[in-house]
């Protein structure tokens, strides 16, 4: 989300399923948890001392335990302003300019824009001489091709292309928008990451103790 602030963006519909009202509480406490604040225990009352709020619009929208991807896309079609509107799943981080994909999107003409990102390598790469190794190196996260980094700009009308809750977004919705022409891939070639797994969830949490994190890109 901080992301998305950095890009000028402060309005955020998130889409809830399983231990949603984990995500609820989180964000109802966000403001006292975040603040310096001080306690009159014989009133009740309570003042804060924000040093940087955020200044974020919330809407925290249940959309089933059991429902897709596709299908939480759609259920918040009441929710979404405009023709135009922004999407991530939320677990992926990057260095990614969010107005130069906005920018991207417009200037195509097409509903949907999908980031394109390098997959970070998993393994290490061995040259060998017989059987013996002659150098070791992470691989290049250059050299991996492109897949799909999860941060999307998308038309409404992408919303008919969903059929129901038992849809995933990666399937027939993005299949068909490729065969009919509508989907278009802007390219970033910095810093991505996901958090899929625990060792993922350790090296991002080392990056972002040692002060540089790549995909902070607010001051």
């Amino acid at each position: 989300m901080k992301i998305y602030e950095a890009a000028g963006f402060d309005e955020f519909v998130l889409a809830l399923g399983y231990k949603g009202e984990m995500v609820k509480e989180y964000f109802m406490r966000y403001h006292a948890m975040q603040a310096d604040l001080s306690l009159d225990l014989a009133t009740g009352g309570v003042r804060y001392y924000d040093k940087e709020p955020e200044r974020w619009r919330l809407h925290l929208v249940d959309t089933g335990d059991q429902t897709q991807t596709g299908g939480r896309i759609k259920r918040l079609a009441p929710w979404l302003d405009g023709d135009t509107f922004l999407l991530t799943y939320g677990d992926g981080v990057g260095d990614i300019d969010i107005r130069k994909v906005l920018d991207f999107h417009r200037s195509h003409g097409k509903l949907a824009t999908v980031t394109a990102v390098r997959p970070p390598a998993r393994f290490g790469g061995l040259e060998m001489d017989g059987d013996q190794v002659m150098s070791f190196a992470e691989k290049p996260q250059t050299g991996e091709g492109w897949i799909n980094g999860g941060f999307f700009v998308l038309q409404r009308q992408v919303l008919d292309y969903i059929e129901g809750d038992n849809q995933s977004w990666e399937g027939s919705p993005l299949e068909r928008l490729t065969r009919e022409g509508q989907l278009m891939a802007y390219r970033h070639e910095g810093f991505w990451q996901p958090m899929d797994t625990l060792r993922e969830k350790h090296m991002l949490e080392q990056l972002w103790e040692s002060g540089h994190a790549p995909w902070k890109v607010w001051a």
